[in-house]
């Protein structure tokens, strides 16, 4: 292979991916290689593949099929990530122009393959952060141990790995110096942070928030993702009521409502403690917005156990959910349970529950209407008759997943400003720069 000058990245899944792809080409482009937007361009085209569900899996085995059917002569084609963790064999059986193959967490081995020396541009220079917005995404630990049975990642991404926490305060600085005024804590579990390293359970990243919020100084948001149902402590919500910079959001995926299903998953099954934590929140923080996710049709799924999910969600009122088919997913302990859900009646379920979903959803935006908020503003342009309009986001909305509000007026892609919020439509805000 000859020396390759260029490189392009292609990153498919989730935003622990994103961070995965900007610490590749942080090493790369430390090592002189030149990014080029198109893949047809590049001396080197790396895919990070996303293996979570069986969907990405085919959108990640399309992408890499693709790109070797287009390449040309003198390019190399790199597959990683999640998918070739678990099909890496597969890959290079099915798809013959793919060159080399990586699994999860090989950046630097992909980066030493292109002749770059890692050992000299590891730390890498704080000029070399990429940060394209207002947000930025600070993965603070990997993997996980819990035992849920509908989900692959442990086999993945194997067990919890905390990042240290100097080496997290390092990076958020780096990050807020590149222009970032939000900071998007992600990892598969990240109220686990830190039990890894001996802190007691559910107590590490209350600590870690504080440690931040003093990194990083009062103005720059911090949002917390991927929460587990046991982890959200009395200590967590203290911290998150009491670090002002500490956005007043939380996501929490807690999978159904039935306890049944929920054992069948190996997940926190008291659904009277979750009620109690969301009272504790809510008590703590009255303006605070919750996040969820849930699976419909997981194996054995009864009409009288759906049921008991619509119920549920109707009773908590989460500001913002996501309901998804369950995967059908090689080595997992769900993948020979018996009483599989038709794919039918999965989707008839998804769409109920969706349906129900967006009614709350708008009854919950509604509460801000009247009120004056703080906007990271994504992205300007104009209404229908021409006249200037900002869209962005307020502490309600989390980057990619969420909403949006626009408001009238004028500012510039990356500020923060306030806006006054006039109306609410399903799933966005509208008002006007103040």
């Amino acid at each position: 292979m000859a020396v390759p000058k260029t490189y392009h990245v292609v990153t498919l899944g989730c935003p622990k991916n994103d961070v995965d792809s900007e610490h590749l080409e942080r090493l790369l482009t430390g090592g002189q290689l030149v990014p080029v937007a198109e893949a047809g361009a590049a001396d080197a085209i790396i895919v990070n593949t996303c293996g979570f569900i069986e969907q990405s899996q085919e959108q990640s085995m399309e992408a890499v099929r693709a790109l070797a059917a287009g390449k040309r002569e003198g390019q190399t084609l790199i597959v990683a990530g999640c998918m070739t963790q678990l099909y890496g064999r597969q890959v290079r059986e099915e798809v013959s122009g793919v060159d080399h193959i990586f699994g999860v967490g090989q950046w630097q081995d992909v980066a030493r393959l292109l002749s770059v020396d890692v050992d000299a541009v590891y730390d890498i220079p704080e000029s070399a952060a990429k940060v394209t917005g207002p947000s930025a995404y600070l993965k603070i630990s990997d993997g996980c141990d819990a035992p849920c049975t509908f989900c692959v990642i442990p086999k993945i991404k194997g067990g919890l790995r905390s990042a240290p926490a100097g080496l997290l305060m390092r990076e958020a600085q780096r990050l807020v110096e590149a222009g970032a005024k939000e900071l998007v804590l992600v990892g598969q579990d990240t109220t686990a942070w830190g039990e890894d390293l001996g802190k007691p359970v559910g107590q590490g990243l209350p600590g870690l928030l504080r440690m931040l919020s003093d990194a990083v100084g009062p103005e720059v948001w911090l949002r917390l993702m991927y929460a587990y149902p046991s982890r959200v402590s009395p200590q967590l919500i203290e911290a998150m009521a009491t670090i002002p910079n500490v956005v007043h959001y939380l996501d929490v995926p807690l999978q159904h409502g039935s306890e049944a299903t929920l054992r069948r998953m190996k997940r926190p099954h008291n659904i009277e403690k979750v009620h109690g934590f969301v009272r504790e929140l809510r008590a703590a923080m009255p303006d605070i917005v919750l996040r969820t996710s849930f699976i419909a049709g997981f194996p054995g799924e009864t009409d009288a156990e759906f049921r008991e999910l619509l119920g549920f969600a109707k009773a908590i009122e989460f500001d913002h959910a996501g309901c998804f088919t369950y995967s059908l997913q090689q080595w997992t302990g769900a993948y020979e349970m018996a009483d599989q859900v038709p794919d039918e009646v999965k989707h008839e379920r998804r769409d109920r529950f969706m349906r129900q979903q967006m009614k709350i959803a708008a009854k919950r935006a509604r509460r801000f209407v009247g009120r004056e908020l703080d906007l990271l503003v994504e992205g300007t342009g104009e209404d229908e008759d021409g006249d200037p309009v900002v869209a962005g986001r307020t502490y309600r909305e989390a980057p990619e997943v969420d909403g949006l509000v626009f408001a009238s007026g004028q500012a510039t892609p990356g500020a923060r400003i306030r806006v006054h919020i006039e109306e609410a439509a399903d799933y966005d805000l509208f008002g006007r720069v103040v």
